[in-house]
Order: C-alpha cells, then structure tokens, then sequence
C-alpha cells in the first residue's frame, strides 16, 4: 500500500504548497489525482514517488515508512517507482540515445545482464521502433519521446506507477496507446498507479476513483501553488 499521511511539502521554508494531505493507493488499485495547473498535485506526486522530501507528515511504502528520499532512500524503496512527467524533454538527459535512456535505470543499480533484450522488449512494448531508439531526443517527436519515458520507468518493472500529467501534451491517439501500455502493465503486474491530471474525463476513464485536489486540501480550485517539477533524472533509479 503507498500511503500519504497528513503531508505538507513545499519548496520555501515556512512557506508550504499545501498542509495536511493524506491519500491512499491500494495495491493493483488506480487513483486519479484531479486538479487545475498549479494546485500542487505535482509536488504530492514528487513527495509520493519518493523524489521530494515532505516538510511534515508521513509516507508509507508497502507498510514501511519513508525515512529518506531521492538518492539516500534504500534502493528496495527507491526502485519500487516507475515515474513518467509531463515534459518528456525536461526529464530525458539530451545526450542519451533513446535505447540508453530506458537502459538509464538498469545501468544506475548494476544490472547490465540482459539490457539489450530488456530495451527491446519495451521498445516494442511502447511502440518505438528500431530505427528510433539510436536517435537522441532533439530527434525525435515529443509523443515519442514520451513513450521512451514510459519505457525507462517501466524497465525496473516496478510496484507503483506515478504518472504526473504524462499524456497532456500528447495528441488522443498516443494518449490512448500509452494509457493501453500502463493498463496492461497493470493487469500484468498488480502495479498500483498514482496518475495526477487535470482531464477529469481521462481520468475518470482510466482510473478506479478519482480524487479532486480541494477535497485532501480545503483550498479553492484555482489557486496556483504549485513550481515546476519535471527535471531531468527525475525517476528514483540512481545506485
């Protein structure tokens, strides 16, 4: 079970984004996160996926509560997430071809066995082809790029998917394909997912319930809160 626990986060001292929000994700569950652009739904999934440190509160990871995050959280804890943001290109290093780019993640805990395969299979799996993956990102479209995301957090084959506006700005018709692949993996795995938007037709559709950001907060709808969150290296995969 992933658990938030009466979490306040923010990136000012004395000067949260929000207080006091708890929110549960039952295993093999899907939980939409709904809310308007710069509410903070994005700082709750970076504290829920282990990327950012709550200034108060608690988060429980499969019964084992979070004592450290980012690079310095155990690896069991930091590999259980597979992340995919909004801006593919603010979270992709440039220099990477697409293949190592979703290699990233195997290389940075030591397992190089079977990493040509493992790429392959995802490739195939998110709808990349061959040619693709020796292409760097300023080669490549943005739907495709985002589906190399897609790839790279799936390639621990992790417990919980955290999936932060990962389709907004795609087209319906990648949107659907990438959605299709986190449902199969789902299916598959019992993963749980956390995916955070502002279509609540999509995630309505997609999810098991959606949650509204005002309800966890008591805060108006409107209020923007929230900073910019994709950066680059953004999925807890380090060594």
């Amino acid at each position: 079970m992933l658990e938030l626990r009466d979490v306040t986060a923010g990136y000012v001292r004395k000067a949260p984004v929000f207080r006091g929000v708890s929110l549960t994700v039952r295993p093999g569950q899907a939980v939409g996160l709904l809310g308007p652009s710069g509410c903070g739904k994005s700082t709750l999934a970076r504290v829920a996926a282990l990327l950012h440190h709550p200034d108060a509160g608690t988060l429980v990871v499969d019964g084992t509560p979070v004592r450290r995050w980012r690079h310095r959280a155990p690896r069991a804890q930091r590999t259980a997430f597979g992340v995919v943001f909004q801006q593919a290109r603010l979270s992709a290093d440039p220099r990477l071809t697409l293949t190592d780019l979703i290699a990233e993640p195997l290389r940075a805990t030591g397992r190089r066995e079977g990493v040509g395969g493992r790429v392959a299979e995802l490739a195939a799996t998110v709808g990349l082809t061959a040619d693709l993956l020796g292409r760097r990102p300023h080669e490549v479209s943005d739907g495709q790029l985002q589906r190399a995301c897609l790839a790279r957090a799936l390639v621990l084959r992790p417990r919980w998917l955290v999936c932060d506006e990962m389709t907004a700005m795609l087209d319906a018709s990648t949107t659907a394909a990438l959605v299709r692949v986190v449902e199969d993996y789902r299916a598959e795995t019992g993963a749980g997912l956390l995916a955070v938007g502002h279509d609540r037709v999509l995630l309505d559709r997609w999810c098991d319930r959606t949650v509204e950001w005002h309800t966890l907060t008591g805060t108006p709808t409107g209020t923007p809160t929230d900073t910019p969150t994709d950066t680059p290296m953004g999925t807890p995969t380090g060594p």
